[in-house]
């Protein structure tokens, strides 16, 4: 089964004889440094191998659409609740560079604290079902392929159904997880003997399968009253989990530190963030790390949350990352919209490549300030882990609610989590182990009591393979419910996807929501109110505000809603204008030799802007200049009528006229002007009349009288070849 790249994956084919798919590949894969640094006419010194197919960044084509990917991997996490629509943002995000794949939760961000009866599966931290596992993991195969790198498929592993959970993400190809009992045992109130114990079996499991851990320490800054304080606890809880890790079996290689830096601005950041990146950096070398944006600060601007991204990526780049997770814009709106995660994506690999060699040309001054306040946070920590070994340990610790205090330590402020030793889920559940305890699996935390006189390579020979070596022994359960499940969703929309419909669409297929920005002259209160109404005189349904900033307290205020519109639209009826031919060079270049072509050109009106009509004409920028057309550049503010008398005196073939502003439609008044005083001038049917601008069209061009109008990424053979045709027409009309 293969997609090609022009085609939509075919949801149902994936779904298809799901019961007999079997996982190509198991365990954590990093990416592979690329064997020459130099891309397109850059050189750059972190980087991994190319993908066979992507999208490139925007700017991109400035630089013949190089796409170099960076050298750690990229994180996008996906929630929209629907497996068979995260699969499709997948795809999208691989095409970006992510190859790390989290999908947080499919049926909200609930929590179950034990099985869902009549699944064996079970379900711990997130709602998770194998055949969403399965079908992500096939085709996530599929999309390996069509981009060339492997992606690392991510859940998590946590609840008192731990173990269950790291079972089934194991059998089913899963190549990373959350694992930390802390995260219970402090944010979930599971019993802490319980979790550890738990923890325990689910890490070794996850260690046979390959799979990378990833820790939840970073729940503390995200849950302290001042993140900034907690700084020397998120290093002892990072060493819990690490030790612990390592006891049950896990190699150092696939232990990554989940790092979240505590601030964000207006707060200084960088010069408490980097303090507490390099102390982690020093103190855990040899495990990984992986960076991510603190979710903590995150408001309904997207603007300021990719700001924020991009300095937590700055010290990505000035200290390390093996992993540079993403949060999607749009996370302070709980609005998770396919083309964000993308933003989120390419944010990472945008600042990644931006700041690609910093270390080589920048180095840290750890003789001033950031050295005493690294070792300062390593001593605070290490004082934090003594007095932790004084008070019982770690479980004595909780008890008496060391964790989560907003005190910078060894300040307390009493507003730490507190558990008790024997409260919490699952108090009373561990049973201890009999003495001829005998389990015929592999891959668990404990001892096997083999009979006496048995000799086995493995326990689960016994039963010739468990599970985990002979999948086929897995027993395959479809989905449960009757009216929630993928099929029925799909069914939903099946007549509109048959007959070619389109809808817009932000989370789910064809949900048909768009979102609209405005301002509105009005104080805050005023102003949402008044796009809310706005929104539904346009047509909008379920129309919600999702993001209002003042500009002004009485000035105004910047507003976005979102809606969703009650109808479909069917491609067959679009009229939709053919792409215009471009010419070859050598055409071109015929044709003006032939015909000695010149043109008048101007940037008109009282518009300043120069640059984008000189990469039109100049030979430097690869303009019209390199065909042999002769260029009369008059310079910018200049009026139309001068444009036009200087084509009459030079006897030009063509004007190119350059309106870049577009307040008050001005672009649009200097065509339609253009063209009328070439009627005056009675020369209006013997020029070509060309004009672009950034917000000039094609089809707005003509509308006011223009021969051919272009906008951005135009490039001077485009225009060449535009003037050429038409001028070809207008000698043989």
């Amino acid at each position: 089964m293969t997609v090609k790249a022009d085609e939509k994956l075919d949801i149902g084919s994936i779904l298809a004889d799901l019961e007999h798919y079997r996982p190509r590949r198991r365990g954590w894969t990093w990416r592979t440094s690329a064997e020459t640094e130099q891309t397109g006419a850059f050189p750059y010194r972190q980087v991994s191998e190319p993908l066979k197919q992507s999208c490139p960044l925007p700017a991109a084509k400035y630089f013949n659409n190089i796409d170099p990917q960076p050298d750690c991997v990229i994180t996008t996490e996906i929630a929209s609740g629907r497996f068979e629509d995260d699969i499709r943002r997948m795809r999208m995000a691989a095409w970006h560079g992510a190859d790390h794949i989290m999908v947080i939760r499919t049926a909200g961000q609930s929590h179950f604290d034990g099985l869902i009866e009549g699944t064996p599966e079970g379900v711990g931290g997130v709602p998770v079902t194998r055949k969403q596992l399965r079908a992500t993991r096939k085709a996530l195969d599929l999309i390996e392929d069509e981009v060339g790198r492997p992606i690392n498929f991510h859940s998590y592993v946590s609840g008192v159904a731990g173990p269950e959970v790291g079972v089934l993400l194991a059998e089913e190809g899963v190549n990373g997880a959350h694992q930390d009992p802390q995260y219970n045992v402090l944010y979930r109130n599971v019993n802490m003997y319980r979790s550890f114990v738990d923890a325990a079996v689910a890490k070794r499991i996850m260690a046979a399968a390959g799979m990378a851990q990833i820790d939840g320490a970073h729940n503390a800054n995200a849950t302290a009253r001042e993140a900034w304080k907690v700084m020397p606890e998120l290093m002892v809880q990072h060493a819990i989990n690490c030790q612990y890790s390592v006891m049950a079996g896990m190699p150092k290689d696939k232990i990554c530190l989940s790092t979240v830096p505590p601030t964000a601005p207006p707060a200084p950041c960088v010069s408490l963030d980097l303090p507490y990146a390099v102390a982690l950096r020093q103190l855990f070398e040899g495990f990984r790390f992986r960076a991510q944006m603190n979710t903590k600060y995150m408001e309904s601007c997207t603007r300021e949350v990719t700001v924020t991204h991009v300095l937590n990526t700055l010290l990505s780049r000035l200290t390390s990352a093996d992993i540079q997770s993403t949060i999607t814009p749009d996370e302070g709106r709980n609005v998770p919209w396919h083309y964000n995660n993308i933003h989120g994506v390419n944010t990472a690999k945008q600042a990644l490549l931006g700041l690609d060699g910093l270390q080589d040309m920048v180095s840290l001054n750890f003789d001033g300030e950031l050295g005493a306040r690294v070792r300062e946070l390593k001593e605070r920590a290490c004082l934090f882990m003594e007095e932790i070994i004084v008070a019982g340990g770690y479980f004595a610790a909780v008890s008496q609610g060391f964790f989560v205090d907003s005190g910078l330590y060894p300040e307390r402020n009493g507003d730490g989590i507190a558990r008790q030793l024997n409260g919490g889920v699952g108090a009373g559940t561990i049973v201890p182990r009999d003495a001829d305890y005998m389990a015929p699996v592999c891959d668990h935390f404990g001892y096997n009591a083999l009979p006496d006189g048995v000799t086995v390579t493995k326990a689960c020979d016994l039963i010739n393979g468990c599970t985990l070596c002979n999948p086929d022994k897995i027993v395959w359960i479809d989905e449960l419910d009757p009216e929630d499940n993928v099929e029925r969703r799909m069914a939903e929309h099946d007549a509109e996807h048959r007959q070619g419909l389109l809808r817009p669409e932000v989370q789910w297929y064809g949900d048909g929501i768009v979102c609209m920005t405005m301002f509105l002259p009005a104080a805050e209160r005023v102003a949402e109110f008044a796009a809310k109404s706005i929104a539904e005189r346009m047509g909008f349904e379920e129309v919600e505000v999702i993001h209002k900033q003042v500009m002004h307290p009485s000035e105004g205020t910047l507003v976005e809603v979102r809606g969703r519109v009650p109808f479909a639209i069917d491609p067959a009826e679009l009229v939709i204008p053919a792409v215009a031919e471009t010419l070859t060079e050598d055409t071109i270049r015929q044709y003006v030799t032939e015909h000695k072509f010149k043109i008048v050109a101007a940037t008109v009106g009282e518009d300043e802007h120069s640059v984008g009509l000189r990469e039109i004409l100049d030979i430097k920028h690869g303009g019209i200049e390199k065909f042999g057309i002769e260029c009369h550049h008059l310079g910018t503010s200049v009026p139309v009528e001068k444009l036009v008398d200087a084509a009459v005196e030079l006897g030009a073939d063509a004007i190119l006229a350059s309106t870049v502003i577009s307040h008050a439609d001005i672009h649009r008044i200097n065509m339609r002007r253009l063209h009328q005083y070439c009627q005056e001038k009675g020369i209006r049917d013997n020029l070509v009349i060309v004009c672009g601008g950034t917000q000039v069209s094609n089809e707005i061009a003509v509308e006011e009288g223009m021969d051919a109008g272009f906008g951005r990424g135009t490039k001077g053979v485009h225009v060449a070849s535009a003037l050429i045709k038409r001028h070809k027409e207008l000698r043989h009309s």
